[in-house]
């Protein structure tokens, strides 16, 4: 079982089998595709909500060690031998500097995303980090990562449903046009029954995304990419009418909070750039996937980063970070910002459609990403083989598409989600960290092996993604580790029970 549990998967196998006349899927996809499906992931509802919140903290009704960052009980113990002064109300703003914090968090992504481009470059297979694990740490690492993208990929897009949700709803209500509590609210939020039924907006907007994504990849492409386009003019225009409001008294002070402040905001907006990651699972369906994933993983991070500083410094100057602490503001920051500062009708309707694009985009990468983990994990046994389907006239893992769809639909339509972006950022980063351990693996074991990227500077590259990211895990809060490590435990016990025993390996080791 030992040598089963370690065992890797050989990598001109794993492409054998992604040529499989039953298994292989459609490649449809370029460059220009990829960069679109990670810019179309990245810039969802978080730059719209997130920047605002990040900028302004986070307060909680009591003091409790559950909201405290590890890094901070770490820190205290060693000095005191106590945990008690970490009690937290809150997370203190970042202000202004919250655009030094889109860098930093950049950069730490930035080299991940390069080690993502040289193992996409490699093996060029559905799968994303599952896939990489299995080639280079063995099974019980490639089951991990692969139920933590689950998380991820669930959790998000849970979010983000939820989040589409509630901005339709208040947009319909602006236009005259109410929709029922009862159908349009969370069943279940805070620990209690809400008197809802169900949340329709949520479950819609995934069910019509997951049909979209059954019928086929280059139509799903095509949507992304009018969607992508959409949103970035919104962010674009927005930048153009929110300058001319900008007030620079509003820039100080500019981090309140110092760097703790500015860390922590990193912690919180790290979620604004999951997604880059996603272009690896279009690995099977790029047409020359060892040049066109490194582009379309390094141009989308670029892209977004320059975006993402935009608007925080935008915004930030055109009112005082303080503002966006609760309410309205808080909930959708742009927004209020510009319609209490008197911008145009059209240009407020302009950045709510972008919007709303924003968010559709993100959810339709996500769940195509999604599928695509569900689809390399059937193939390869860890989860029943009926998800591995291929749609004999669309050429989609139509059955792992529906789970995906359903896993999310549902949840979105019965639930309101709570730190769920804390949860999502702990699965990338955990992702981020062992895709990163995999280029200094394959260096030392295959480094003859063709490489259509490759990081510069291994392993010093590789160990400083490997850093930066275990950084940032010590930066949120105790609770998410808590809520992870029990999913990791749940995912843990089902391979013991069913994956081990189905694998691939197991039947090439018998």
């Amino acid at each position: 079982m030992g040598s089963q549990l370690l065992r890797c998967k050989n990598i001109d196998q794993l492409i054998a089998d992604a040529e499989d006349p039953e298994k292989r899927l459609k490649k449809t996809l370029g460059w220009v595709s990829l960069t679109a499906l990670g810019i179309g992931a990245i810039i969802g509802s978080g730059i719209f909500v997130l920047t605002g919140t990040a900028a302004a903290g986070e307060y909680f009704q009591a003091p409790s060690i559950l909201h405290a960052q590890v890094l901070d009980l770490a820190v205290n113990f060693l000095r005191g031998g106590s945990t008690a002064s970490v009690l937290m109300h809150g997370r203190p703003p970042a202000g202004p500097s919250i655009a030094i914090s889109f860098v930093l968090v950049a950069i730490a992504c930035g080299f991940a995303g390069l080690c993502y481009a040289e193992l996409a470059s490699m093996i060029p297979i559905a799968g994303s980090a599952y896939t990489y694990s299995y080639a280079t740490l063995g099974e019980i690492f490639a089951w991990i990562i692969g139920w933590d993208l689950i998380l991820e990929y669930v959790v998000s897009n849970v979010a983000v449903a939820i989040s589409f949700s509630a901005y339709t709803k208040a947009q319909l209500l602006s236009f005259g046009i109410p929709l029922p509590d009862r159908w349009s609210t969370p069943v279940w939020e805070s620990g209690h029954w809400t008197g809802s039924y169900f949340n329709i907006p949520g479950f819609l907007i995934i069910f019509v995304l997951t049909v979209l994504l059954v019928r086929g990849i280059r139509e799903s492409a095509k949507a992304n990419n009018v969607m992508v386009a959409v949103k970035i003019g919104a962010i674009l225009l927005f930048l153009l009418i929110g300058g001319m409001l900008v007030h620079p008294a509003n820039w100080k002070p500019f981090a309140p909070s110092g760097f703790g402040g500015i860390v922590t905001g990193g912690a919180i907006v790290f979620f604004t750039y999951i997604g880059f990651d996603s272009v690896s699972t279009a690995a099977e369906e790029a047409k020359n996937p060892q040049r066109d994933l490194p582009i379309g993983i390094i141009l989308s991070l670029i892209v977004c980063t320059i975006l993402y500083v935009g608007v925080s410094i935008v915004l930030l100057g055109m009112m005082r970070y303080t503002t966006f602490v609760s309410g309205d503001a808080a909930e959708a920051p742009v927004a209020y910002a510009l319609h209490t500062l008197g911008a145009s009708h059209f240009a407020q309707t302009v950045i709510i459609v972008g919007a709303l694009m924003g968010m559709i985009s993100s959810l339709l990468v996500f769940q195509y990403g999604q599928a695509r983990i569900w689809y390399a994990m059937s193939r390869d046994c860890l989860f029943p083989k009926l998800f591995a389907r291929i749609h004999p006239k669309y050429k989609t893992p139509h059955m792992s598409t529906w789970v995906a769809g359903f896993a999310v639909g549902i949840p979105a339509g019965i639930f309101a989600v709570s730190d769920v972006a804390d949860l999502s950022n702990i699965g990338t980063l955990f992702a981020f960290v062992l895709v990163s351990l995999g280029v200094i693996i394959l260096r030392r074991k295959q480094p003859e092996r063709p490489r259509g990227f490759r990081v510069p500077f291994v392993p010093l590259f590789p160990i400083i993604a490997i850093v930066l990211c275990g950084g940032l895990m010590t930066g949120l809060t105790v609770i998410t580790w808590i809520r992870f490590l029990l999913w990791l435990a749940l995912g843990l016990v089902i391979y013991y029970l069913y994956s081990r025993k189905r694998s691939t390996l197991r039947g090439e080791n018998t």
